[in-house]
């Protein structure tokens, strides 16, 4: 699953290359987070990994602990984690992750970057079978490591795949529900976590000719844009 993957880095750069963006968004997930499991990092697994996702995007520490100030404060927006599903031109399957704080606000911009170039807004579930929910965890690779050892161990914990994103940085792939124990054994064995999300991979790909990839790209585009997006995902085979 490990190319599967590698299928969003450009887009999800394109995406962060914003930072002010990039740190809004975490800021909204350790809201959830903190709302969801408590302002306490060694009690709550979701903001641990958020604050350490928070670093490795350069996320600076008093903005994340801003953030956490503010999340268990009245004066903090209720935000929502909210997922919209839809086709693009060309029979595209298109679902769009949000953290929003207006449901109303969000679903009209939603609405209209599909409408707007040819889509159509599904219904809530009409896509969950076209993609599979994955944690993907990213750790600095320990001098001597055996890799192949390592993946051993990690499928016992219920990981599918470890592979090299470089020569310093492995990539443990495995189910949504597996979160808590890869993190777990990560965090036991004294591994130095960079990040920990949630991706949705395609079970299946279309292939598009370049014409077409412009049409649906105006969609992606769209939707990257708006700040209440936290995630876009596409079968569109690379």
């Amino acid at each position: 699953m490990g190319r599967a993957f590698e299928y969003r880095k450009a887009r999800k750069l394109k995406r962060w290359g914003n930072m002010a963006r990039v740190f809004t968004r975490i800021g909204r997930e350790i809201d959830i987070a903190v709302k969801a499991g408590g302002p306490d990092p060694d009690n709550n697994t979701r903001l641990r990994i958020l604050i350490q996702n928070a670093k490795a995007a350069n996320m600076p520490k008093e903005n994340v602990e801003r953030a956490i100030r503010k999340a268990v404060s009245k004066d903090t927006s209720d935000y929502k984690e909210v997922v919209y599903e839809g086709y693009a031109p060309h029979g595209i399957a298109i679902v769009v992750e949000t953290a929003t704080d207006n449901n109303t606000r969000t679903v009209a911009n939603v609405r209209h970057a599909f409408s707007k170039y040819g889509g159509s807004l599904g219904t809530s579930g009409s896509l969950d079978f076209l993609f599979e929910r994955k944690c993907i965890f990213k750790i600095n690779k320990p001098e001597g490591l055996d890799i192949e050892e390592f993946e051993l161990e990690m499928i016992d914990y219920g990981a599918d795949e470890v592979f090299e994103d470089d020569e310093e940085v492995l990539n443990i792939c495995g189910p949504f529900e597996t979160y808590g124990n890869i993190q777990k054994f990560l965090e036991e064995g004294k591994y130095e976590i960079i990040s920990g999300e949630f991706e949705r991979v395609p079970v299946d790909t279309k292939e598009l000719t370049e014409e077409q990839r412009v049409d649906v790209a105006k969609i992606l585009d769209r939707l990257e844009e708006d700040d209440d997006v936290t995630n876009v995902y596409h079968n569109i085979k690379e």
